[in-house]
């Protein structure tokens, strides 16, 4: 038996029978029901710290984008008299986050002449489904209530830019 949560963690090793249980799990991080009993941890040397010391993260990163919202949307986005750039994103998407901080790069550059936006497809998923979003990130350029263009993926600052400084000239 081999203890995997199908990523690529330290802990995908074969277990020795009947040493194998839940009583003390330790997770790795990467989903909840990969777990290894201590017995075996201390047998195979891999050094995990103890899980009453655990280490929190928290982000400070003040974002400079608003969140739009399903019942937002109309008033933010469609009916807005600048162009806007909205991210569809979902949390647990690693891209995202790297977008996030281009977005908000923008949002302070562009202050003024361009509204930034994010929205969670997950939670707002109406709209999502509406514009036909079936993978994040994804990033939308409105002007006037139409849509003007849409990225896919993550993309370097300067293709969003471009895209932005096309809109702005029309």
């Amino acid at each position: 038996m081999a203890a995997s949560c199908g990523y690529s963690c330290p802990f995908t090793r074969p277990l020795p029978p009947l040493q194998y249980r839940t009583s003390s799990p330790l997770y790795c991080g990467q989903q909840l029901n990969c777990h290894v009993d201590r017995s075996f941890l201390s047998k195979s040397r891999i050094r995990v710290p103890s899980p009453s010391r655990r280490l929190r993260v928290f982000c400070l990163r003040d974002p400079k984008s608003a969140v739009v919202t399903g019942r937002s949307w109309n008033n933010l986005i469609l009916e807005s008299e600048i162009p806007v750039l909205v991210e569809f994103y979902a949390s647990w998407c690693g891209p995202c986050r790297m977008v996030h901080r281009v977005i908000d790069e923008i949002a302070t550059e562009y202050a003024g002449r361009v509204n930034c936006f994010v929205l969670h497809a997950d939670t707002d998923s109406q709209v999502a489904e509406e514009y036909d979003i079936k993978a994040v990130p994804v990033v939308m350029l409105f002007k006037n209530g139409e849509k003007l263009d849409s990225v896919v993926g993550t993309m370097p600052k300067e293709f969003y830019v471009a895209a932005i400084e096309r809109a702005l000239a029309l």
